[in-house]
């Protein structure tokens, strides 16, 4: 049994929201399906950080959720910012249930355990947003609950954002210092794509970042553990 992670998919089945508009896309769920299946098996987990699907409402996820139960493994997924269908965790939890959505678990103010692991994580905020002090403070807030659940079970901790807090020259010190101050040493995370890629941080005052967009490992899940 293994873990492994890949974020941003952008998933379109239920609205109008092709990907293969950008370069390298094209396929790109066809060539998903293939490469995860070729390594994931039933047994292992998937972690998924953030941009799941472009539907604007929960409804409209149901096609979307109705191809990841073709790919093989648990699934974990948190919210990114494109996710706009994202509700409350009980109404998630209804619709999964309502839809028969069995092998998809929610990473939100909470840990979940999966092969010996505690995965933390949460949405977190972007290096350039420090003047919205609101949201900082919630997905600090957020941030803290996770890891320290996930501290509590006394298991290794692997660590997964949505956005990257650190990135170029510019950091959101706020979760990058949370971070820090927990003893993490490798965090997970997706929201770069394309010729963002260059400015991608890979490490940062003794922290390591894994950049994880589909398009950014060839649109193959990534082993972590």
């Amino acid at each position: 049994m293994s873990i492994f992670a890949i974020s941003d998919l952008h998933l379109s089945f239920g609205t109008n929201k092709p990907m293969d508009i950008f370069r390298g896309w094209d396929n790109h769920t066809d060539r998903l399906l293939a490469n995860w299946n070729r390594l994931v098996k039933q047994t292992d987990t998937v972690i998924l950080p953030g941009d799941l699907s472009w539907a604007l409402k929960l409804e409209d996820t149901k096609a979307d959720f109705e191809f990841l139960k073709k790919l093989n493994g648990k699934k974990v997924i948190l919210k990114g910012n494109h996710d706009l269908w994202w509700s409350t965790v009980k109404k998630l939890r209804e619709f999964f249930a309502e839809n028969q959505i069995d092998d998809v678990e929610i990473l939100f103010n909470n840990t979940v355990i999966a092969e010996n692991y505690a995965i933390a994580g949460t949405r977190g905020w972007f290096y350039d947003a420090a003047a919205d002090d609101k949201i900082i403070a919630r997905e600090v807030g957020r941030l803290e609950k996770s890891i320290s659940e996930a501290e509590k079970t006394g298991l290794p901790i692997l660590l997964f954002l949505h956005y990257p807090p650190v990135y170029a020259n510019e950091v959101c010190r706020e979760i990058f210092d949370l971070i820090k101050s927990h003893g993490i040493k490798t965090v997970y995370h997706g929201h770069i794509h394309g010729s963002g890629f260059n400015n991608a941080v890979k490490e940062f005052e003794g922290v390591e970042f894994r950049l994880i967009s589909c398009d950014c490992i060839d649109f193959t899940p990534l082993f972590i553990a």
